[in-house]
């Protein structure tokens, strides 16, 4: 009371007014003496008057602080007045029409829910119920209901569910009382337990009495009853009552004559509505199979039609393609077997997981389709009440979240016995080496000038350039000699193929092998030499905007394919599997060829004129992972849109649906001097397909569909030859020469490189090791001292074949490292580099997307690897163990990857301290003490490079990921520094590159700042030892940035996850790629600038370890 007095007193005369009156009421409430029931009437009818009239007075009921409603709900609790009662529920429902949610949310965290539930079973006692009452009462609980997650199970327990039930029953002609009833019965069936116990009683048969056909009377009524007869259908009992009732056929008949009636479309929200109910009962197997009996796909289709050209009726065409697309009947994929159409015998057959599964299929299973794909709602005869639905708003809890501190806890083990970890020794000679029979000059860096033949940018062919005014100045230094075998190269590799043993058929596994095996397919044209005048690195492109038009019409022609049968096509035109099958002869049809290195491509069926069906081939020895696709496409003509469609991708989202193109390389512009990848495609879009995958192809799980990526092409050459990939191709040969072009232009003298054999693959390839380090300034005792005492970074990339983003980031790292300007010398002199730039050689070669020849995932098998399965894996983690065991451990691990879901580059890292965030032992990790330097090199990134994303970044430790480099690497080696680096394939949703999709130039210009951000961590750890100037560094930064320049305005803009695209299309996270689990960590625009020049080098540590 006192808290009142002195709120009244402070008012204005309005607001001292109702704080009276409030006053006034509580003191009724306490003395609860009889009569006062008229004043208690008179009192409400005053604050309602005030209410109704003022916005002020609304706000101060609600305000923080402000005991208004607490009274109020004492009145309502404690009167037994009618008209006191009447007066309240008028003040409240005033209070929350215009306030909005948030006062709802007040009303209902001071327990107003079940002082209305229990006022509503009172009124039910009188006979009749007070009709005034209990329009009143309905109409706040279903105001009041959204926004309380527990009523439907506070209903139920208090007795309240079936009251509004049996009121709409007896009084289906008061549409007054049955609207409120209606909204109040839509609330209560969002809990499944509600839907079922009301359905039981009837509901479902009651809802048909209301809906009909099209009418302009009560058409609010009829809106009301429709959305509650969806929600109440999304249980499967309710579901299979409507269907066994013919309701589905019914609600067909009811949307055409609403669609036929509402020529101005006034009823927009009526024919979603009932589109809505259709989509909730199709849900289950008996409701989809009732939609196709009634005709429905061919309803839907042509009304969707006559629809498309109202762009405001796009809402209806949504989720008429989503209910056609679910109702499709199911497909076996055109397969005899979704194991890869190639073979390769393995020399150890492991003993349990997937692949063990694959070689103990019996010959004649049928792997392709099952029993499962035909029951994919997995219903149940009984729903089982389960309390934990009620409870909707408890906190997420990640299961995958590593909580056993002792797990978390590094542990340096070296696994293997010294004595066999010698045999490591023989990588490391800059240990041992005494350099006197060296030539040693000891030099200054040369001047900061471009030295075309050291400097220069080197060519990969795989990815020919755009050209650029710049790019024919760039790489004069390369011979014309150096130019014919680039060409030659470039003729060779493209359409090149490796004779893979085909499926069933054993042979030796050199055949697998990267040697001259290949061959010069007729396709492949000689270019001209001066083509390499003409190559530069690729740069960005903007993303395309993905419009929800363009998914309605794929889905729509799709649905043309069942409705019209006779005009498709459905012809085989490319096959693997199939030795007989020949080129088509037709000059209208297209030629594909996927028989070269890193190619993939199964099956092309052609559809339709001008579209095709493509099939990827799965990884060897595996029956999943289709992503990656490259392959050839010739015999186009011009002005012509070519649809392709890639029928059997098995993520259930992809940024296909963001902006992203495939991309396309074309012979003729090459021809012409314009060698490119360029991004590609319109009308893009990426969606759940009709065809079926069976259990054995989904890892056990039943009724999982394919998804489809579709886009459209128009080729600008008549009879071209072209080349589509998910990404920049980076093959095993490109490496191969990109080092050996490395090792040829270095100055020996100034640079260290070595290239080693670390192992050879599965299939004989040769897995390259690489040494890089500045050479001793001189062979004098303390020179070679400081040579083999500098820390090591160890570095590796392409453990999953279809990242190449990895290798072009690792190819800007590699070049950084090779370049003559003093950052970079200074660089070699602070750190000795071991890099492993591809780990999966054989996966590369032979067009995998993320396994080896073994058929297994390579970054989860680091805790145990199989010499015999597993050998770059293998021996890179020998290499590790011996550092350690000499003592050696290296100051960073570093495993470039590349990320499909998510923009930008990013890092994951482990910290003890972060994971016990994540979960609900915080009191455990509240005593640990971790050293937060692992922070330290994202932060430096966040800084320098305009790719990367602090946001982004993760250093939980999750369970699934325990054997993949990062972790054991960090928790078996004891590298702190260990990490994932992930480089998006897509674009960047902030900085600089925002709203772009990445090439070449930016990858590679992020691998350079990762050796930036090395030699800034080196400068932060022992700036005593190390005092380069930082001008220096910013001065580097900018030559990195030089060839990069974007007119866009640098922000960071740390938008979340990419919305979904179609409405409720499910897109659950069905990924293989690390888990998007953020920090709650917002990154400031960390440009480099002058000011953190400024800074000392203390200054500097202090900043970024904070």
């Amino acid at each position: 009371m006192n808290k009142v007095k002195l709120s009244s007193e402070k008012s204005v005369s309005t607001n001292s007014r109702t704080m009276s009156l409030l006053s006034q009421l509580e003191k009724i409430n306490l003395d609860s003496v009889l009569g006062e029931a008229d004043n208690a009437r008179y009192v409400t009818s005053k604050i309602l008057h005030l209410v109704q009239s003022q916005e002020k007075t609304r706000k101060e009921m609600t305000s923080k602080g402000s005991t208004g409603i607490e009274v109020i709900l004492s009145t309502l609790e404690n009167t037994r007045d009618p008209q006191t009662i009447l007066n309240i529920l008028n003040i409240l429902i005033e209070l929350v029409s215009i306030g909005g949610g948030r006062r709802a949310s007040v009303l209902v965290t001071k327990g107003g829910t079940q002082i209305l539930l229990q006022l509503l079973l009172n009124a039910n006692r009188e006979s009749p119920p007070n009709e005034e009452l209990m329009v009143l009462l309905h109409t706040l609980l279903a105001k009041i209901g959204p926004k309380d997650k527990k009523i439907g199970m506070k209903a139920r327990i208090n007795g309240a569910l079936n009251i509004s039930l049996n009121l709409v029953k007896h009084n289906l002609q008061n549409h007054r009382l049955i609207l409120p009833c209606l909204q109040v019965l839509r609330v209560y069936s969002t809990n499944s337990v509600n839907a079922v116990s009301l359905g039981k009683n009837g509901v479902v048969e009651l809802m048909f009495k209301i809906i009909g056909p099209f009418s302009k009377k009560n058409t609010s009524l009829m809106k009301v009853a429709l959305d509650t007869l969806a929600a109440l259908l999304k249980s499967k009992t309710n579901a299979r009552r409507a269907v066994d009732r013919g309701y589905v056929h019914v609600l067909l008949t009811i949307y055409v004559d609403w669609h036929r009636h509402d020529s101005r479309h006034r009823y927009m929200l009526i024919r979603k509505g009932v589109l809505q109910c259709i989509k909730s009962v199709t849900n289950i197997k008996l409701g989809r199979k009732a939609f196709i009996d009634a005709n429905g796909m061919k309803i839907l289709y042509n009304t969707s039609q006559e629809c498309l050209a109202v762009r405001t009726l796009d809402p209806l065409v949504n989720t008429s393609s989503l209910i056609m697309r679910k109702c499709f009947p199911k497909n076996r994929l055109p397969l005899p077997t979704i194991k890869s159409a190639f073979h390769f015998q393995l020399p150890v057959i492991p003993a349990s997981g997937p692949v063990a599964q694959l070689y103990n299929l019996p010959p004649d299973v049928d792997d392709v389709v099952d029993e499962s794909d035909d029951n994919d709602d997995a219903e149940t005869e009984s729903e089982i009440e389960n309390e934990i639905e009620d409870d909707k708003d408890q906190h997420f809890k990640n299961d995958d979240i590593e909580t056993d501190i002792n797990k978390l806890k590094p542990r340096q083990e070296l696994g293997r016995p010294l004595e066999e970890l010698k045999m490591y020794e023989k990588f490391f000679p800059e240990l041992s080496e005494n350099f006197q029979e060296c030539d040693l000059v000891s030099e200054e860096p040369k001047p900061f000038v471009p030295d075309a033949n050291l400097g220069g940018p080197i060519v990969v062919p795989t990815a020919g350039e755009e050209v650029s005014a710049e790019a024919n100045l760039s790489v004069k230094g390369i011979s014309l000699k150096e130019s014919n075998s680039l060409l030659t190269e470039e003729c060779n590799r493209r359409p090149a193929f490796l004779e893979l043993p085909k499926k069933d058929s054993i042979k030796d596994s050199s055949l697998l092998q990267q040697n001259d095996q290949r061959k010069l397919l007729p396709s492949c044209q000689c270019l001209s030499q001066e083509i390499v005048k003409g190559l530069d690195r690729i740069s960005l492109q903007n993303s395309t905007k993905s419009d929800q038009y363009y998914a309605g019409t794929k889905i729509s022609q799709d649905i043309e394919r069942l409705i019209h049968q006779n005009d498709i096509i459905d012809r085989v035109v490319y096959d693997l599997d199939n030795s007989s099958w020949s080129v088509p002869e037709e000059a209208d049809v297209l030629k594909f060829n996927s028989k070269f290195e890193s190619g993939n491509l199964r099956k092309v069926i052609q559809i339709r004129k001008n579209e095709y069906d493509l099939i990827l081939n799965s990884d060897i020895n595996s029956n999943h992972y289709h992503q990656w696709f490259y392959f050839e496409v010739s015999g186009m003509k011009t002005g012509i849109g070519y649809r392709f469609n890639i029928i059997n991708c098995e993520k259930s989202n992809s940024q296909f649906n963001y902006g992203m193109q495939p991309l396309m390389y074309s012979v003729q512009e090459a021809l012409n001097s314009r060698p490119s990848w360029t991004r590609v495609g319109t009308d893009i879009c990426y969606y759940k397909n009709h065809f079926s995958r069976s259990s054995i192809a989904a890892g056990g799980q039943k009724g999982k569909s394919y998804y489809t990526i579709t886009f459209t092409v128009t080729f600008q050459h008549k009879d071209d030859v072209c080349y589509f990939a998910y990404h920049y191709p980076y093959t095993y040969s490109t490496l191969k020469m990109h080092l050996q072009k490395l090792e040829s232009m270095h100055n020996p003298q100034q640079i260290y490189f070595r290239q080693d054999v670390l192992c050879e693959t599965l299939a004989g390839n040769s897995c390259p090791l690489v040494t890089i380090t500045a050479m001793p300034e001189s062979n004098y005792y303390d020179h070679i001292c400081q040579f083999r005492n500098r820390p090591y970074i160890f570095l590796s990339a392409r453990v999953h074949p279809g990242e190449t983003n990895a290798s072009w980031v690792m190819k800007g790292t590699l070049e950084y490292l090779m370049s003559n300007n003093p950052n970079a010398q200074s660089l070699r002199e602070s750190y000795i580099f071991k890099i492993i730039p591809m780990l999966n050689p054989d996966g590369v070669i032979n067009g995998n997307h993320r396994c080896s020849l073994s058929g297994e995932d390579l970054n989860r098998q680091w805790q145990n690897p199989n010499p015999d399965l597993h050998p770059t894996i293998y021996h890179a983690k020998g290499l590790l163990q011996y550092l350690a065991a000499i003592k050696r451990l290296p100051l960073v691990y570093c495993d470039y990857h590349g990320h499909s879901r998510k923009k930008n580059v990013f890092m994951y890292g482990c910290s003890i301290k972060e994971t016990m965030w994540h979960t609900n032992v915080n009191a455990a990790s509240c005593d640990l003490m971790e050293d937060p330097g692992y922070r330290t090199l994202p932060k430096i990134l966040s800084q320098t490079a305009p790719a990367f994303c602090m946001g982004s970044c993760s250093f939980v430790v999750e369970k699934s990921k325990e054997s993949t480099a990062r972790v054991v690497v960090w928790r078996e080696i004891g590298v702190q520094r260990s990490y994932t680096m992930e480089s998006t394939l897509c674009g960047c949703d902030q900085g600089k590159y925002k709203g772009l999709q990445i090439g070449t130039r930016e990858l590679e210009e992020m691998g350079a700042k990762f050796c930036v951000g090395l030699l800034r961590l080196k400068r932060m750890s022992s700036p005593l030892e190390y005092n380069l100037p930082s001008s220096l560094l910013d001065i580097e930064n900018e030559l990195i940035e030089s060839s990069c320049k974007v007119t866009s305005p640098t922000t960071y803009v740390l938008d979340e996850d990419e919305p979904r695209f179609l409405e409720e299309v499910d897109y659950s996270a069905e990924s293989n790629d690390d888990q998007d689990i953020e920090l709650a960590e917002n990154a400031g625009d960390y440009e480099a600038t002058n000011q953190e020049d400024g800074l000392s080098d203390s200054d500097s540590t202090r900043i970024l370890l904070s």
